[in-house]
């Protein structure tokens, strides 16, 4: 499992996650990561929303509830078959 670090913007902390999987719908990329390898954890879905000339990934934790569910039943489906797809609608 690759593991990424993440800085916060608000006081520059660095956050280690482990990414289970990855999508990528409506051409922007999500990331389902936890905190730990393995074991039972919290997982969080992340959605990428830097801009395309930037050299570093940006990305935020998906709040919105309808998209939260969304994401999480794709990432479901993925888990439970076992490979990543791209879908171009929500």
């Amino acid at each position: 499992m690759e593991k990424i670090e993440f800085q916060a913007p608000q006081d520059g902390e660095s956050i280690e996650f482990y990414v289970m999987e990855q999508t990528k719908i409506n051409g922007i990329n999500y990331l389902l990561v936890t905190e730990e390898e393995d074991g039972d954890c919290d997982a969080y879905i992340l959605k990428e929303i830097s801009q395309g000339e930037e050299e570093d990934s940006t990305y935020e934790m998906v709040e919105s509830e309808e998209e939260l569910e969304y994401m999480s039943r794709i990432f479901g489906e993925i888990l439970e078959g076992g490979g990543g797809y791209i879908v171009n609608e929500f």
